[in-house]
């Protein structure tokens, strides 16, 4: 079903509901939560999931899963999406904690063929094959390191969003030292605590986010190479292969294709 309100058949006595939504470019929606498990799927664009605990940022032909009862905000940048509202006892292997996730073609055929069922599909038959299908099919997908902790200390998370807004990677330890009036030693550790994460892997990781925004964008690897402070795009590129395992001429213009490594 496309462009229908989850609220209006929550309670409607299926496992898996399954909606197509439209958006215009740089809808965001409020922090909100569901009842059920959510598989949000984006056909084109990009997806910029917030909770509490981090951003995640959801690239085309890329599936974010959301644990229920989870309070979340979402910005979607030219997408059309797929959703999925799913029992929880109908999954019991979903994650905990928001995931991102690889859609193999499988599963984007069957993403594409639920929503255009009826939301009270028939339980037996076709229609509940197709459902039940698509839930071992998420259940198999490969998780991928598109999530960015954000600190619980309130000086800290100052500094990590000041540093979004101007990802540079070559800011050192001292820079957040000084930032922060703590010693370098100190920052390490804080890092550490707070987000599971050295300073080093932390700007690697919100550097490749803010990348995959801009390629999207169509911004080329070498313009945003250098925007980050990479002294070649080669060094870029390697640094953003080992992070997420596929090239960033990939992400270009929405070109990214599931399995790319």
């Amino acid at each position: 079903m496309r462009n229908a309100q989850l609220d209006k058949y929550d309670a409607l006595d299926r496992a898996v509901l399954a909606i197509g939504t439209d958006y215009p470019y740089g809808r965001m929606l409020a922090p909100h939560r569901h009842r059920r498990a959510q598989v949000l799927y984006g056909v084109g664009g990009v997806m910029d999931v917030t909770t509490r605990h981090g951003t995640w940022i959801v690239p085309p032909q890329r599936a974010v899963l959301i644990p229920p009862d989870t309070e979340h905000a979402v910005t979607m940048w030219g997408v059309s999406t797929q959703s999925l509202y799913i029992e929880p006892a109908a999954a019991p292997w979903f994650p905990t904690s928001c995931t991102v996730v690889d859609v193999s073609p499988l599963l984007r055929e069957l993403l594409a063929a639920a929503t255009e069922l009826p939301i009270d599909h028939a339980v037996r038959g076709r229609d509940a094959t197709l459902m039940t299908l698509m839930l071992y099919e998420i259940a198999r997908s490969t998780s991928l390191p598109l999530e960015l902790p954000v600190p619980a200390d309130p000086a800290l998370r100052t500094q990590c969003e000041m540093f979004l807004r101007n990802p540079d990677i070559r800011t050192a330890p001292r820079w957040w030292a000084q930032a922060l009036d703590v010693s370098e030693r100190t920052v390490h550790r804080m890092f550490r605590h707070e987000m599971s994460m050295s300073v080093s892997q932390w700007q690697r990781r919100a550097c490749v986010l803010y990348a995959i925004r801009r390629l999207v964008a169509g911004d080329s690897v070498s313009t945003v190479a250098v925007d980050l402070g990479y002294a070649t795009p080669s060094a870029f590129s390697t640094m953003f292969h080992r992070v997420t395992g596929s090239a960033p001429a990939s992400f270009r213009s929405g070109r990214h294709t599931p399995g790319t490594r």
